[in-house]
């Protein structure tokens, strides 16, 4: 069935994302280790490897994604239930301009960093199809769970599925 909601959002995406500058490598699926990728965190840059050793659900959104403003509260959720089993949530913001990021996400999920990549260039390399887009990541760099767009009635779902990737209990 054609939904008008979710089309406007795959169209914010593609023009989010660029006209193809970046070429499609195909989206990174479970059991694949995830690309070397960098992002903005304040002055410095951030990688992707600066987590090895760690769980990490790294999460792609953006200020106009409406989905995105559930789930950033509940990535907060998730990082200080998970923290001491070794889940480090990272939220990637691709907005082109930094204009509002840190005030949406401070008012949304103010425990989590800002990380933030305006040229697309990580969402690229993972093939994000939908907003938001979140993947799961061993300490060993291997994707783990992949998980597109976001519903308050799939939250539990999903934290069951972190969770037995976590290897706790259910």
């Amino acid at each position: 069935m054609f939904s008008v909601r979710r089309w406007c959002a795959q169209l914010g995406l593609a023009l989010a994302l660029g006209s193809g500058a970046w070429p499609s490598v195909g989206a990174v699926e479970v059991g694949e280790q995830a690309p070397d990728v960098a992002w903005h965190q304040g002055e410095r840059q951030a990688q992707l490897k600066d987590w090895s050793g760690r769980f990490v659900l790294v999460d792609f959104w953006a200020t106009w994604c409406a989905p995105c403003r559930v789930s950033l509260p509940w990535l907060a959720e998730m990082q200080q239930k998970y923290a001491a089993a070794g889940l480090r949530v990272l939220p990637i913001n691709l907005d082109k301009s930094a204009s509002g990021v840190a005030a949406f996400l401070q008012r949304h999920a103010p425990l989590l960093p800002l990380l933030s990549d305006p040229s697309g260039q990580s969402a690229q390399a993972f093939d994000v199809k939908a907003m938001p887009s979140s993947y799961l990541i061993s300490p060993t760099g291997q994707v783990l769970l992949v998980h597109r767009g976001f519903t308050t009635d799939g939250g539990p779902a999903l934290e069951a599925l972190i969770r037995m990737q976590l290897g706790m209990p259910q």
